[in-house]
């Protein structure tokens, strides 16, 4: 593990380096949008007066005319160059700062769930949905799982972890990282426990009257998905009687909700995780479902070919597919992709049959995904009727002025 960066202290307004935007690239910042890119700044840093500006610096956007747009943190390591937080010209990021929004975002989600429960799971801190760019935070049964995807937010983290542990006094507070922070942002640091005890492994929430184990320490992302509650209730309605396969099932939630909620006869879930798998029998066992679901460890589009030459059928086919488009530049890959997993989800769904498809790429919109779906059909000479269409629940709100923040669809579809 490298040396933490220093923590970033808080300068007078009137003292702070400014980054001055290009002519005719201001207006998605004044529309508060809160990233940066180093295109749309006159000096981007590789010389000039932003020479040289630590990462997590304060600064101040401004146009051309030194007009006054927006405050934010600054990295040059970093394709988003400036983060922006406070449209205010007088205000502060200080340790003030950074408690009230976390203070916000926490009383956004006390009306919605029980925070004094050790069995609730929810998302706390949502990055740019709550004006927090860079800053995940999810509770699990009194434990937090905090995860930083900024190097220049993670700079003040001390305030920000301080702040946590005041507003809600956790048992334990958890460092989780994401693969390729250290290429995008210059972040190199190590999971681990940042304060109080050590979460165990795994520890146990309940969704829905289902219960889960889940490992926040070392499980995919921060331990669950916990975007996909309402959806995979909303998917278990149309399982009644239902010879069910779950693919990229993960810990088994979309499967086990429809066996436990929906009467789904049986369950094949498909991962490639053996550590995913086993978290999955140990939830179906917890649920007492196990007879009813079975757990394959395989590469799911090789496990749809195999299944479609052997004529396996199932009533309901979801996919869940980890994210395809992180960047502008492989959306048309990404998208090819669903094609061709919703094709093969095909020919192994009956006629009449539920397709229950997802997608938690950002980049590819509503829309396109919908699209996807029309070319699915065409090419597949099936009729798809969309029954529901779902997205992100309100612990994941959508911030309007950053359509990035809304990533998740889910559509569950009839196919004759």
């Amino acid at each position: 593990m490298s040396a933490d960066p220093p923590v970033a202290e808080a300068v007078p307004a009137c003292g702070l380096p400014e980054v001055v935007v290009r002519s005719r690239r201001a207006q998605p910042f004044f529309g508060r949008h809160p990233w940066v890119f180093a295109g749309a700044i006159e000096d981007p840093g590789a010389e000039g007066a932003l020479a040289g500006l630590a990462p997590g610096t304060i600064v101040r956007l401004v146009t051309s005319d030194r007009k006054f747009i927006a405050t934010g943190l600054y990295n040059a390591h970093s394709r988003i160059r400036v983060r922006l937080y406070s449209w205010q010209p007088d205000e502060l990021l200080n340790a003030e700062f950074w408690e009230g929004r976390i203070e916000q975002a926490i009383h956004g989600r006390r009306s919605l769930f029980d925070l004094k429960s050790g069995v609730t799971g929810c998302r706390l801190v949502f990055s740019e949905s709550d004006r927090l760019s860079g800053l995940t935070v999810d509770y699990y049964g009194g434990f937090l799982l905090v995860q930083f995807t900024s190097l220049a937010l993670y700079t003040h983290r001390d305030a920000i972890i301080a702040a946590l542990q005041k507003s809600l006094n956790p048992r334990g507070i958890w460092l989780r990282t994401e693969k390729g922070m250290r290429e995008a942002e210059g972040l190199e640091i190590a999971d681990g426990l940042l304060c109080g005890q050590e979460p165990p492994r795994p520890l146990f929430i309940v969704e829905h009257d289902v219960q889960y184990g889940v490992d926040v320490q070392r499980g995919q992302k921060t331990g669950c998905y916990l975007d996909q509650r309402n959806n995979r209730l909303a998917a278990s309605r149309y399982m009644k009687g239902a010879r069910v396969l779950d693919a990229f099932c993960f810990s088994g939630g979309f499967g086990i909700t429809g066996v436990s909620h929906g009467g789904a006869v049986n369950v094949v879930g498909v991962d490639s995780s053996e550590s995913a798998l086993q978290l999955a029998s140990a939830n179906a066992a917890l649920n007492g479902v196990a007879e009813r679901c079975r757990w394959q460890k395989s590469d799911v589009r090789q496990a749809l070919d195999q299944m479609a030459e052997q004529k396996s059928q199932f009533d309901v086919v979801v996919l869940d597919p980890p994210r395809m488009a992180r960047t502008q530049g492989g959306l048309e890959r990404a998208l090819n992709g669903y094609l061709k997993l919703n094709l093969s989800a095909l020919r192994v769904l009956r006629p009449g049959g539920i397709l229950v498809t997802c997608s938690c790429s950002g980049l590819v919109s509503r829309s396109d995904f919908q699209g996807m779906l029309a070319e699915t059909a065409r090419q597949s000479n099936r009729d798809l009727q969309v029954l529901e269409s779902h997205g992100q629940p309100a612990d994941h709100p959508i911030l309007v002025t950053c359509p990035e923040t809304e990533y998740l669809k889910m559509f569950i579809c009839r196919v004759s």
